[in-house]
């Protein structure tokens, strides 16, 4: 499948890392869950999707009010990078946002906005060999705000010197597009996993 993109003449192009250029989401979840029952914490896949573009620390902190448990954050977060880190080598690109990657690459500026730690995006955007690609980079604790709040889109758009209304984001978590439109953006939703699947043609009967 292709992504529609809105109309419009854009003069940068915004993208979340985790789920929307790399197809990573599914390795994040095995990490953090593997991570996670260390400490004798249950976190569900499709709450993980849910919380999409939240950041970990976020993430850990509910879960231990949920729970009444009491991990520690930093060391939770040091043992889930280095599990990632472990299945980066497997790690791909999704298609459909790939494609407006290499076509317009050197053509409008590029930034990454992520809910990720820099060394995480870093780790993602070097195993796809696709780090030379983007101009800025806007990561977790690089603002006071994460999405859905604007703030972490509005500073992208700063640091490219490109006013807001004239910026496309890409993104497939709802809190991401969320953040896009309150930050005046227009936003292309990309899919998940499971939503790129192609169905399987039925064979007729006759």
């Amino acid at each position: 499948m292709r992504l529609k993109l809105p109309e419009g003449a854009f003069k940068a192009y915004l993208f979340d890392c985790d789920g929307t250029i790399a197809d990573s989401m599914p390795l994040h979840y095995v990490a953090l869950r593997d991570a996670l029952t260390e400490w004798n914490c249950a976190f569900e896949e499709e709450l993980f999707y849910a919380w999409g573009g939240m950041p970990l620390d976020e993430i850990i902190a509910t879960l231990n009010e949920r729970q009444g448990l009491s991990m520690p954050v930093a060391k939770v977060i040091a043992r889930k990078h280095a599990l990632y880190d472990e299945n980066c080598q497997v790690l791909k690109a999704v298609p459909e946002v790939l494609e407006h990657i290499l076509a317009n690459h050197g053509r409008i500026p590029f930034a990454v906005v992520s809910g990720s730690s820099r060394e995480s995006v870093t780790a993602s955007l070097d195993a796809l060999n696709l780090a030379d690609r983007f101009d800025v980079l806007v990561c977790a604790g690089e603002y006071s705000r994460g999405k859905p709040d604007p703030e972490p889109f509005l500073l992208a758009a700063q640091k490219l010197g490109v006013a807001p209304k004239d910026c496309l984001v890409f993104e497939d978590a709802e809190m991401g597009i969320q953040a896009a439109t309150a930050a005046g953006m227009a936003s292309v939703k990309v899919p998940h996993p499971w939503e790129r699947l192609l169905p399987i043609p039925r064979t007729s009967d006759h």
